[in-house]
């Protein structure tokens, strides 16, 4: 008898964070997210985790009664029916910059990756190999993301304190990086422990020559390391292709250089930025479904679409890859703030892409202690393995940690990020302004 799911639960949680600059403001204090847990009826459970905010709690709450007595073989089912009933949430789309309005996506992706992790325990085999045409690789390459990062004493916020940290990296993660030198400092540390080959700054947080200077400082210091530079859109179409020529023969990458103006959309800008400099475009941006997915292949506006499984759902991630592969593109991944149950979903996404792939992006190094499972993933050499013999993500949520996660987004009444507050310790009556960076008022 193929087992039934019998029980639903939906937690929200919170971790900390520190006080991570980019475009949109500053991170505060606390990241949220939802997780999900399914039990079967033969005692086993899957998990899923997506971002936090209590539309998509909601919407998980509500889509109950299309998941209990489901068996885990018709899981595609309930995906359809959660699009059917919820998907006028999403009609505004991904939103400007980091900010994402889509709820129902979210919740698809977290009930999906729930029975995955059941079926591939039910099957004795890794979700890579339910998705897509399977494995494809069992070593993952993973970048190092780096922040500048703003002076928690300026704030009253509850930021985490780097004092008595462990190593180097755990306590510049905690510390203010506000030049080049320091962000050099952070990818050492960085290095000296996760071993990472490729480095992705986030950028839109000062002007283009600082983020300039930092991205040759990061070469002089890592001459054999890929670099990429994150924008986040800021740059107009001249600075961009004025500060990525700057750059010509360091750049391993460019994501979201510049985007929307002058009446034409950010994939008709990116597809005229990459006719004039010939560097290759990622975005996280302009990319993100699958309307806009034809609209970017027909324009030739994007080298690397990051498909973070988030918004994309973990087959539509692989799909992605698909697509990738018959048009000669590379295949990426997006993050944001996550747990350890996004990182092996993540692992897992990129294990089954086929054609070439980049090294995948995860915020996991600036929340890596914060578990949520008993044997999480580990970074090692800049590569993530799939476990020997795993089944499912190959993760076990660890229930008083999931507690302590939950106590944490209840006493602290978190919801949905807002980087606009802490910025406003910084410069008062701070706002967001999707072509001015964070620190440029």
């Amino acid at each position: 008898m193929v087992p039934i799911i019998e029980k639903m639960e939906v937690v929200p949680v919170a971790g900390r964070d520190s006080m991570l600059l980019n475009l949109s403001g500053a991170h505060e204090p606390f990241f949220t997210r939802n997780i999900v847990i399914l039990t079967a009826s033969n005692g086993e459970e899957g998990i899923g985790e997506v971002p936090g905010g209590k539309k998509i709690t909601q919407i998980l709450n509500e889509s109950q009664d299309l998941v209990l007595g489901t068996p885990l073989g018709d899981y595609k089912k309930v995906i359809r029916g959660v699009k059917k009933r919820f998907s006028e949430l999403d009609s505004k789309g991904r939103g400007l910059q980091t900010f994402d309005q889509r709820v129902c996506i979210h919740a698809q992706t977290a009930i999906e990756t729930a029975f995955l992790d059941l079926l591939g325990k039910y099957l004795k085999v890794p979700v890579a190999a339910l998705l897509g045409d399977g494995i494809q690789r069992k070593k993952i390459p993973v970048l190092g993301y780096l922040f500048y990062i703003g002076d928690r004493k300026k704030t009253d916020l509850p930021y985490v304190k780097g004092e008595g940290a462990e190593d180097s990296w755990e306590r510049l993660r905690r510390e203010p990086a506000l030049t080049p030198a320091a962000v050099v400092r952070l990818a050492q540390a960085a290095y000296e422990r996760y071993g990472f080959t490729t480095f992705k700054l986030k950028g839109g947080v000062f002007n283009g020559e600082t983020e300039v200077a930092t991205i040759k400082a990061l070469h002089q210091a890592f001459p054999m390391a890929k670099l990429d530079l994150d924008p986040n859109g800021s740059w107009s179409l001249k600075q961009a292709i004025r500060y990525t020529k700057s750059l010509k023969g360091i750049l391993h990458y460019i994501e979201d250089p510049c985007g929307a103006e002058d009446g034409f959309s950010g994939r008709e800008i990116l597809a005229e930025f990459q006719r004039q400099t010939h560097v290759p475009v990622a975005t996280n941006m302009v990319d993100t479904n699958w309307r806009q997915m034809a609209h970017s292949l027909t324009l030739g506006a994007v080298s690397i679409p990051l498909a973070d499984p988030h918004f994309w759902t973990m087959e539509g991630s692989v799909e992605v890859a698909k697509i990738c592969q018959a048009f000669s593109l590379n295949w990426g991944i997006h993050s944001n703030n996550h747990f350890d149950i996004s990182l092996a979903m993540a692992i897992h996404a990129a294990a089954a892409a086929p054609g070439e792939i980049y090294a995948i992006d995860t915020h996991w190094i600036w929340q890596d202690g914060q578990n949520l499972t008993k044997d999480s993933y580990q970074i090692k050499d800049g590569f993530i393995s799939l476990k020997q013999d795993s089944v499912g993500l190959g993760v076990t949520i660890d229930r008083q940690k999931l507690i302590q996660a939950h106590r944490l987004y209840i006493q602290n009444t978190c919801d949905q990020r807002n980087d606009a507050r802490p910025m406003q310790y910084l410069i008062p009556n701070w706002r967001f302004d999707p072509h001015r960076p964070a620190l440029v008022r």
